[in-house]
């Protein structure tokens, strides 16, 4: 089978974020954006959506397209399901894009801060569509804003609350960081409010070889926010891992 790309998006979003790399992807790489568990309208994972079923779902969406080993790009929560994938299945990974992600798991505080929002999804409904968390700089576009806030509110509450309590018990995949071994970029950006680009540098540390890089003014959703940037870095990257 021949190696492709595949995205993971971020929480709580779905594939449609990738919308702007995968315009300015090669059409003759193959590449897989699929919705993690419940999300974009899929088939929920349970309860809880653990990265573990999360990259369980991602190497199925490999299979159906044909495609053998992946350079797994993954932004936040797609992150978390790109370091269970290479714990499960290295052989699979060809490169990884760390994009506004981080290694360690959830303090015991922010743990339970996500169990709440859980409790909370599942009585009122999805709270987050009127108050969404700062996926976004401040001073993102309006437009961009109401963008994400509508692809926030597409999502079922059961969705974002199962995979809300997925990351709350992640493991911590620090120790995970020096067995990587092939080539890896990491991107964060300054005006990120969720994981500051210390958080990603440190990461990037312990990654032999890996390249970092730091966005300037773009939040949290770098992909969207600096679209340019980050396809230039990404497209680079591609060819680093000889898929174009």
């Amino acid at each position: 089978m021949p190696d492709g790309i595949l995205l993971l998006h971020a929480w709580p979003l779905d594939a449609r974020m990738w919308e702007p790399q995968l315009a300015a992807l090669p059409n003759d790489v193959r590449v897989v954006a699929p919705n993690l568990p419940g999300f974009g309208g899929s088939e929920p994972a349970g309860a809880v959506m653990t990265m573990r079923a999360a990259a369980e779902r991602a190497l199925s969406e490999l299979e159906r397209a044909g495609i053998d080993r992946a350079l797994v790009c993954g932004l936040s929560m797609g992150g978390y399901v790109a370091f269970e994938l290479w714990r499960r299945s290295p052989d699979r990974v060809l490169g990884l894009v760390l994009a506004n992600t981080r290694a360690v798991d959830d303090t015991p505080d922010a743990a339970d801060k996500r169990r709440a929002l859980a409790e909370r999804l599942r009585a009122e409904g999805n709270v987050l569509a009127d108050e969404p968390p700062p996926l976004l700089a401040d001073d993102a576009p309006a437009e961009l804003f109401e963008r994400v806030r509508a692809w926030i509110a597409d999502q079922t509450p059961e969705a974002i609350a199962a995979a809300a309590l997925g990351m709350a018990e992640r493991p911590d995949s620090t120790p995970d960081l020096a067995t990587i071994d092939v080539p890896t970029l990491v991107i964060t950006s300054t005006g990120d409010r969720l994981i500051p680009p210390d958080v990603s540098s440190a990461m990037a540390e312990e990654i032999a070889g890996a390249e970092l890089h730091v966005l300037d003014g773009a939040g949290h959703l770098s992909n969207l926010e600096a679209p340019g940037e980050f396809d230039r870095l990404l497209l680079q990257h591609v060819r680093a891992c000889g898929l174009a």
